[in-house]
């Protein structure tokens, strides 16, 4: 099936300049402890923030090499959500605010420069191509009034929506209960994976100790003690494509242990997944999920993701609420190459020559990785809660049904984790407890 649509809102290149009689120079950044903040916020959307430099000018006029360049605010809508809003006149505005920096951003201890508006007239548009709204200096409005009446406060800023199509994948089930993996484009399903979950025999290093692994990819022997009732261990999960063949996996080859005097897995001692590709017939480490709890309580759970020794995500989500797993390197507005395409991962021709049952990637999707812009993200629910994760894949970084099961097993590792990672006061559902 072809990739589902989707659109980004990108917003960045952020600079406030400030005309002044009293400087010498024509133009001089302004101190960082007294910054300016931006509060950004989209039609329907949670406002999100970021600071913004600020430049103080004799009024001589500034070219755009000024400005700072990095992203401030990135929106990401599906299909529903790019109909909802071109249905109604949606805008993007931004609050403007000036003061030091507090527990809030500044936001509610600053003071309030000025705002802009910008139309996002025409968003189905960006579904097929870019649309820059907005690249130069807007005057801010609500500021303080020069001499001819305009607002002396000016705003460089960039908004620009485009295309972002992404291959969607739900789970039909929990991922500890060997669920079936859908692809999904809009209201219409089709099955493209098979899960497998159980356990392994630590020991024995089956899906690990293939030739070319990298040693310290490995779970070092005796570093983990047995712990009676304290260590969660050998979990793996297998992703089969139609035909039965193993396109990916995910095993879990450093114990998740409880820290010592305490029921719940630390950070300086986190648990580990390896997520593996099938190459030649063997296994071969791809990339390698961390994770743990939190300090100061038992509600967040810590993770990081690793690939080729490069972190690419490090965050946090709660442990009771959940929240989405995101691989996103959007860094500036710089465009990222994102080619529209099809592929059927039911077609088992999906596999790159010469793979055999895999492919033969070693590490190859590193390079594209090093692309800006988004990668993957997946849902996970709160302990508790019944979780059928739902996967986002950026068609740029698909190009076979490995690529695409690779994603699928990370996804599955992070969900699985929420539990590993679950204090060890707290029984696990039997599905997990390895009898």
């Amino acid at each position: 099936m072809d990739p589902c649509p989707f659109v980004r809102i990108l917003v960045g290149d952020l600079t406030v300049k400030y005309p002044t009689a009293s400087r010498p120079s024509s133009a001089t950044v302004h101190p960082s402890s007294s910054p300016c903040f931006c509060k950004i916020k989209l039609t329907n959307f949670p406002h999100q923030s970021s600071t913004v430099p600020l430049i103080l000018s004799n009024g001589q006029n500034l070219d755009t090499t000024t400005h700072d360049h990095s992203l401030s605010a990135c929106f990401n809508l599906n299909k529903t959500q790019i109909e909802s809003l071109a249905s109604k006149r949606p805008c993007l505005k931004l609050s403007i605010y000036t003061g030091g920096v507090g527990a809030t951003c500044g936001l509610h201890s600053g003071k309030l420069l000025g705002r802009v508006i910008v139309p996002l007239s025409e968003l189905v548009l960006a579904e097929s191509r870019p649309v820059v709204y907005q690249n130069g200096w807007v005057a801010i409005g609500g500021g303080k009034k020069n001499g001819s009446g305009s607002s002396s406060a000016q705003l460089f800023l960039s908004v620009r929506a485009e295309p972002d199509p992404r291959f969607v994948f739900q789970f039909d089930g929990e991922p500890e209960c060997s669920p079936q993996v859908f692809q999904v484009q809009g209201t219409v399903k089709q099955p493209v994976f098979t899960c497998k979950f159980g356990f392994r025999d630590m020991q024995s290093r089956s899906m690990s100790s293939e030739p070319g692994t990298p040693r310290n990819w490995l779970p070092f022997g005796g570093a983990h003690k047995e712990q009676s009732g304290k260590e969660r261990k050998g979990w793996s999960i297998t992703i089969h494509d139609l035909s039965g063949s193993p396109v990916a996996a995910a095993s879990m080859v450093t114990p998740f242990v409880a820290s010592p005097g305490s029921h719940c897995v630390s950070r300086s001692n986190p648990g580990a997944w390896l997520i593996l590709r099938p190459n030649e017939g063997t296994w071969q480490p791809w990339g390698r999920l961390e994770s743990w709890l939190e300090r100061g309580g038992s509600d967040t759970v810590g993770y990081r993701f690793e690939l080729q020794n490069t972190t690419l995500a490090n965050s946090t989500l709660g442990a009771k609420t959940g929240g989405k797993f995101s691989i996103d390197l959007t860094s500036s507005l710089t465009p990222a190459n994102s080619p529209h395409s099809s592929f059927d991962f039911g077609s088992g021709t999906g596999s790159r020559p010469g793979s055999g049952s895999g492919s033969d990637f070693g590490f190859g999707l590193f390079p594209q990785l090093i692309q800006r812009g988004f990668v993957m993200s997946s849902t996970v629910e709160g302990v508790g809660k019944c979780s059928k994760p739902e996967v986002e894949v950026g068609v740029q970084h698909v190009t076979c049904t490995e690529d695409a099961a690779a994603y699928v097993a990370l996804a599955a590792a992070m969900d699985l984790s929420m539990d590993a990672c679950r204090p060890f006061s707290q029984k696990l559902r039997k599905e997990l407890r390895q009898q």
